[in-house]
């Protein structure tokens, strides 16, 4: 790896869960924009490919099963040693700091030149308030390595600062497939009362959780809900493994027909365009309302212990974020169910699909 190419293509390293790969999106394409050519990643999880395989501006997707298995053990990271042996040389731009990735690189060769990482500088504004995720990918992206590479001198990154995920017409046909055979209307609200780490450890676990909102509280939320629009459908989303849960909020709305369990049905690209449809959502902080924002559905968002000034979903549409006061010791189910009421009437005037 001792030339440098003529029209370098930049990549960036982001392992992260749901949300943080729809946060790097706006890096994605503003790198495309600076050195004009497609942008490769090398990224984990399974939601992964779906949420960035149609950018336009994705050069090739380079996954790795696990970070953390000895080296010896794991064939994927066998094959992106190689892969970033082969690609030649180029920025790299490293959100993921952690000693498994920078082992990883280091094995592969990657000039320390070649690499631009994230800064005490990125993380703040000029006067020290804090910049949410997609802002301080910007204010990186906008960074150079030492090792100089082409680049155009005419971006704006204000114009690239948005998530954007892309939905295919294949994704949207499956869609209305999917609605009519599920009997869903035109009018669909939905409910994202998880996140990755909620419901692991079993029920007691789950219901201890900061991100945690009782059913009731939920089942309140839909009765609300409903006396504004009776015609809507609720679908609560989740994975597969959380269906037990979303069944008690089910159960806790009475059962209603209105509400539809959506965990066995919803893998990420129907989400996708679900979300591009949907009248609103109601998600605690997790990665789908990140993808919500990013689609323009509006969405109320309520926060335990992380900061909104962090985490707040940004994107084209309205964003109500609630709770996260209590710097790092809040819990969801302090937030009170009136309050994520008025919040979602403030929603209520948007178009339904």
């Amino acid at each position: 790896m001792t030339g440098i190419a003529s029209n370098p293509r930049p990549l960036v390293v982001r392992c992260g869960a749901f949300g943080d790969v729809v946060m790097i999106t706006p890096l994605i394409r503003l790198l495309h924009a600076r050195y004009g050519q497609p942008v490769d990643v090398v990224g984990s999880g399974g939601w992964t490919p779906p949420l960035l395989e149609h950018e336009p501006a994705l050069g090739h997707l380079q996954m790795i099963r696990s970070r953390n298995t000895p080296y010896l053990l794991c064939p994927s990271q066998w094959a992106l040693v190689r892969w970033l042996r082969a690609r030649g040389r180029g920025p790299v731009y490293l959100c993921d700091t952690d000693a498994a990735i920078e082992g990883l690189l280091a094995r592969a060769g990657l000039p320390e030149a070649d690499i631009v990482r994230r800064l005490p500088a990125d993380d703040h504004d000029a006067d020290g308030r804090t910049r949410l995720w997609p802002d301080r990918w910007m204010h990186m992206g906008m960074r150079d390595p030492a090792q100089a590479y082409p680049t155009r001198a005419d971006v704006d990154p204000a114009a690239h600062r948005l998530p954007v995920l892309t939905v295919t017409a294949a994704d949207r046909a499956d869609l209305a497939q999917w609605r009519q055979a599920s009997g869903l209307g035109d009018c669909i609200v939905l409910f994202q009362p998880g996140n990755k780490r909620t419901h692991k450890r079993g029920r007691i676990a789950t219901a201890s959780h900061p991100k945690y909102w009782p059913p009731q509280a939920w089942a309140e939320l839909a009765a609300a809900i409903w006396q504004a629009r009776p015609q809507a459908r609720i679908v609560l989303c989740g994975s597969p493994a959380e269906r037990s849960v979303l069944e008690e909020i089910r159960q806790a709305a009475g059962g209603d027909a209105r509400m539809f369990n959506g965990a066995d049905a919803l893998p990420v690209p129907r989400l996708l365009a679900l979300l591009e449809v949907a009248h609103s959502l109601v998600s605690v902080d997790t990665g789908p309302a990140h993808a919500a924002a990013a689609l323009g559905c509006p969405l109320v968002v309520l926060f335990g212990p992380a900061s909104p000034a962090l985490w707040r979903p940004i994107g084209p549409g309205t964003v109500i974020a609630l709770g996260g006061e209590h710097e790092g010791h809040g819990r969801v189910r302090d937030i009170p169910v009136d309050s994520v009421i008025s919040a979602w009437r403030q929603l209520a005037d948007a178009p339904a699909s």
